[in-house]
């Protein structure tokens, strides 16, 4: 399903980029969409102890994310979106002599409403491929899977906070929450603008 989803995505992404290459017009129902977000929470996978003897959790939901994807929007059904995108999620911790990290490769879609010009509610769903711990040679790496789950959102002026509802599952059967909330970024290429009445 994973795989179907992602295929489905850059299908989309492709489609997005071959339609802005064509004649530009004023309206441009599918657009190149950057998106980021700053997320935290969701249950500690690893615990890093330093020589000093602070220590640094390693969380499933914490991590910096960049993505990019398409944002459709439909002629005859004003305010409405539809947000597909593929990225790159990332942690690391404060170590300088080890390069631990988490990353992860979220796919997501999501129905958004423009509730005024400026304010976008967004909700849809989300998922996780190729989550994986890397300890920097201190000790084992792990491997998850991740669930289905959903991902709600408030953004104005392209700014915004979100909150994921997921979990992970180690090669061991463990199960972890990976539920996060966040400060999100996002922006389309080109720009939005209004719909001519013409």
């Amino acid at each position: 399903m994973e795989l179907k989803f992602l295929f489905f995505l850059l299908a989309v992404t492709t489609l997005s980029m071959a339609a802005n290459a064509q004649v530009e017009t004023k309206y441009r129902p599918i657009r190149f969409l950057i998106s980021g977000a700053l997320e935290f929470g969701g249950d500690e996978i690893a615990n890093v102890l330093f020589s000093n003897g602070d220590d640094q959790s390693v969380n499933a939901g914490q991590g910096a994310t960049i993505s990019v994807g398409t944002q459709i929007e439909f002629p005859n059904i004003e305010k409405f979106l539809l947000r597909a995108s593929i990225g790159y999620k990332y942690l690391t911790t404060q170590a300088d002599n080890v390069h631990i990290r988490l990353t992860r490769v979220p796919v997501q879609l999501t129905a958004n409403f423009m509730a005024t010009d400026k304010l976008r509610l967004s909700a849809g769903l989300v998922t996780h491929t190729g989550v994986k711990f890397n300890s920097g040679g201190l000790g084992g790496n792990m491997t998850f899977k991740s669930n289905v789950g959903p991902v709600f959102e408030v953004a104005f002026y392209g700014v915004g906070i979100s909150f994921t509802t997921l979990h992970y599952i180690d090669q061991n059967n463990k199960s972890y929450s990976a539920n996060a909330y966040g400060v999100t970024f996002s922006g389309v290429i080109p720009g939005m603008k209004k719909k001519s009445s013409f």
